[in-house]
């Protein structure tokens, strides 16, 4: 037998370690050395079992990791002598005891990791992608109570009793409600919206598109997408505040007008006073207020480009230009020429290079813009009951008290064409769409007759596309929207009288003006905002009534 082999016990080559100091490296138990003492004896060479032999390369990967396995240990307490006592201690309670090895470390602050056999034949991305996958907690208790649907009171609440379809649907579920919710919004949206579809993969021009969608959201301003077919029948439009609701007043609301590219309307009224609001639909800030000393307003308007308001009175001949970037009121008391002793009625042209005044006796006077000069004067048959400017401000329409349109070039100022308003005994307004298509005229007896412009330029009795006969009384106000899907006609002489007209199929929308049970005075003024789907009345209560237009943009 064998004489007892004492084992051979690798010398401890650990350096920079304190006197004094116990060290936390675990004993080597492969070397048979003591937790404490000198290297025990090995037990016989009968009582154990002969050791397998390795192959080389995993002997000396073996080596080479536990030499790096000391290497890193001996860094560590290297590091751990500049550390104090108290931090050592800390570190201790908070990550445990864990010195001999990091991987233990970084698995418990993991947490539990999907166990995968060794012996798998998955490939190496599959492994990694099992290890990477963290069991779903289950949750400690269920309430039985959070699992019994909740009905939600709709009948009660302000908000959701709109969304009732018939009087059983007085309490919904919390399911059903959303669902309704999302209905609700998929209708106001004209369908689900893009963010929102949870399916949508990302393709390679929706990167392309990016950088076109950031340079879209570094401006501010209205982006609207219009309609291209806007139904006919019920127009979705709902109520917002008073565009004055900042500056009430009782004086009847003689012009009302959108700023043609800010999101501003002016209200002008009988009361002297010419006010600015900022228009969101909710309290509509007020922004300025003019006053005219003795001077109530007969109409005011913006220039063309927004710069300047222009007023004339009930019964003076002096016409006030407010210079709004200036911040200066400026009164023209004569216009060199001009011989009329009150100045009321007026329109600018789309390009804002001339403004043609109403006078009596049939007279039509075309004045510069800029320098506010007479630049010439017109004559018709008749009294001159409304004019406009065609779309491209090369063309004046004007209606005259007999019945008949005139057409004039505004460069030559000659007569181009003289036709018949069919039906039509006394004319009292006139207007033209902004894409040159259609003249809309109005009459005495009610009926707004709409026409072709060019069949207004040739013939002399041009026959009407529709004839609108939904009022009764004279029709003194006419406008187009700026998509020219819209007529809106009003007259002045009776409550509830204002009608939009669809223009695609000339049919009239039926739940227009009574919106959820609310009426209309009578109306004076009205007008569309050229972007941002707001619709304007002024009544003779002293009220700017404003209209939000679905069909305009996004909800």
């Amino acid at each position: 037998m064998p004489p007892e082999r004492r084992s051979r016990t690798r010398p401890d080559r650990r350096t920079g370690v304190r006197p004094g100091r116990k060290s936390r490296m675990k004993p080597d138990r492969r070397a048979g050395a003591g937790p404490g003492g000198p290297p025990r004896k090995a037990a016989p060479s009968s009582q154990r079992k002969p050791p397998a032999r390795p192959s080389t390369a995993a002997a000396a990967i073996a080596v080479a990791a536990e030499e790096e396995r000391r290497l890193r240990q001996q860094n560590r307490l290297t590091l751990e002598e500049d550390k104090p006592a108290v931090e050592r201690c800390l570190e201790e309670l908070v990550f445990g005891d864990v010195e001999d090895d990091e991987d233990a470390l970084l698995r418990r602050l993991q947490g539990p990791r999907v166990q995968v056999q060794e012996d798998s034949g998955d490939s190496e991305v599959e492994n990694e992608a099992k290890d990477n996958f963290l069991f779903q907690k289950k949750p400690v208790w269920v309430d039985e109570e959070d699992e019994d649907d909740e009905m939600v009171d709709m009948k009660n609440n302000r908000f959701r009793k709109d969304m009732m379809k018939n009087a059983s649907e007085s309490k919904l579920s919390k399911d059903k409600l959303q669902k309704r919710l999302k209905e609700e919004f998929q209708h106001a949206m004209g369908g689900v919206p893009a963010w929102a579809e949870t399916k949508k993969r990302k393709t390679s021009s929706d990167d392309e598109s990016e950088e076109d969608e950031d340079d879209l959201l570094q401006r501010t301003g209205n982006f609207i997408s219009t309609s291209t077919s806007l139904p006919k029948g019920i127009l979705k439009i709902k109520n917002c505040q008073h565009a004055n609701a900042e500056r009430p007043t009782t004086a009847r609301i003689s012009s009302v007008q959108f700023h043609p590219r800010a999101q501003v309307v002016m209200v002008a009224a009988l009361d002297n006073a010419i006010s600015l609001f900022q228009v969101d639909g909710k309290t509509n800030p007020k922004i300025q207020s003019i006053y005219l000393e003795k001077f109530p307003i007969y109409k005011a308007c913006f220039s063309a480009n927004g710069e300047e308001v222009l007023a004339t009175s009930i019964h003076s001949k002096v016409l006030y230009v407010y210079d709004m970037l200036a911040g200066k009121l400026i009164p023209v008391h004569q216009v060199r020429g001009l011989k009329e002793k009150i100045v009321r009625s007026f329109e600018v042209s789309p390009d804002g290079s001339f403004l043609l005044i109403n006078g009596v006796a049939g007279y039509l006077h075309l004045l510069s813009m800029k320098t506010k000069e007479l630049i010439g004067s017109m004559k018709i048959n008749g009294r001159v009951a409304a004019s406009t400017f065609s779309s491209d401000s090369k063309r004046m329409y004007a209606s005259s008290g007999d019945g008949e349109v005139y057409v004039w070039d505004v460069n030559s100022r000659k007569c181009l064409n003289r036709f018949v308003d069919e039906g039509s005994l006394y004319g009292l307004s006139i207007a033209t769409s902004r894409n040159g298509q259609y003249v809309a005229c109005g009459s005495n007896c009610g009926v707004v007759n709409i026409y072709n412009q060019d069949s207004c330029l040739q013939e002399t009795n041009p026959k009407p596309i529709k004839a609108i006969m939904n009022l009764v009384t004279g029709v003194t106000s006419l406008t187009f929207n700026p998509t020219t899907e819209i007529l809106a006609v009003a007259s002045e002489e009776m409550k509830e009288a204002v009608r939009l007209v669809h223009l695609p199929s000339c049919t009239v929308f039926s739940n227009f003006p009574v919106i959820k049970k609310k009426t209309v005075s009578l109306v004076h003024t009205m007008d569309f905002s050229p972007r941002s789907g707001y619709f304007a009345l002024g009544n003779e209560k002293g009220k700017a009534l404003i209209y939000r237009l679905h069909h305009y943009s996004d909800f």
